[in-house]
């Protein structure tokens, strides 16, 4: 057998080989200069894109504080309070435009008027108010001057005419709701002879008298409310309903009983026991 030349021995030794891959290129690196100014456009970018937001921001918030509120809805049923009372107390308050607006503020200028029990205020897209305002629901006169609500509370109005129907209740200050109460338990126990409170009073030592429908007094001082009144209706029903006009004063103060006092021309003290 013939012998391979070398040369052909070297070539197939070379091709059986393992083959590595070529090297791969070295990765451009940045000069240190160049890689800090690199890092300081990227910041300045970041900063300037920063302030155009902000400027707008800033821009949009001062256009909007410029909107004027040119627009005032009120809603409620106002019997003793005009619209355009409502709408002129709350002027000073928008001075500051639609955003500026203090609403508590205006929600506060409409409960300082005598008849507004309650309001609350709300912004309205993109320059109105509206207003919800809910009347006081007055009960009694209280005093000359004041009316008292439908919780015990007191509030000062000069317009008399308004509760022309409404009875009177007179007392200490600070005595109203306890007042209120007394008036509503007196018109319910009441209510078996059909006879309406008129006026309701109670003195500084604490003793109440009142005034019923057809001008009948009651004195009826200041313990045992509920039986005293109650002793009243029993003997009203039985011997004094038939003479409404006659009465005049009737004094629950006694233990077991009572006296009354008629009208003109009869002047008879009668006291009644049980």
């Amino acid at each position: 057998m013939a012998t391979r030349p070398e040369s052909v021995r070297r070539r197939n030794a070379a091709a059986g080989a393992t083959r590595r891959k070529p090297a791969a290129p070295a990765a451009t690196r940045l000069r240190p200069g160049m890689a800090v100014l690199d890092g300081w456009v990227n910041r300045l970018l970041i900063l300037v894109g920063s302030a155009v937001v902000i400027a707008a921001g800033l821009q949009a918030w001062f256009t909007l504080q410029q909107i004027p509120v040119e627009q005032i809805t009120v809603t409620g049923s106002l019997q003793r309070t005009q619209t355009e009372l409502v709408q002129e107390m709350v002027q000073p308050a928008l001075v500051g435009g639609f955003l500026g607006a203090d609403l508590g503020e205006v929600r506060d200028q409409l409960e300082a008027l005598p008849w507004i029990y309650r309001a609350s205020v709300r912004r309205r897209w993109p320059n109105a108010l509206e207003i919800h305002v809910l009347e006081q629901l007055p009960i009694a006169h209280w005093g000359d001057n004041g009316f008292l609500n439908h919780e015990g509370q007191v509030f000062q109005s000069d317009s008399v005419q308004a509760g022309e129907a409404l009875p009177r209740l007179r007392g200490p200050e600070g005595a109203a709701g306890q007042l209120m109460v007394s008036y509503q338990q007196l018109g319910e126990l009441l209510k078996p002879v059909n006879l309406a409170v008129l006026a309701l009073t109670l003195d500084k030592r604490g003793h109440l008298s009142a005034v019923l429908e057809g001008g009948i007094a009651l004195a009826l001082g200041n313990t045992d409310f509920a039986e005293r009144v109650q002793r009243f209706t029993t003997v009203y029903a039985r011997e004094l309903a038939a003479r409404p006009g006659e009465v005049e004063r009737v004094d629950l103060r006694y233990e077991r009983g009572l006296a009354v006092a008629f009208r003109e021309p009869v002047e008879l003290a009668v006291v009644v026991n049980e």
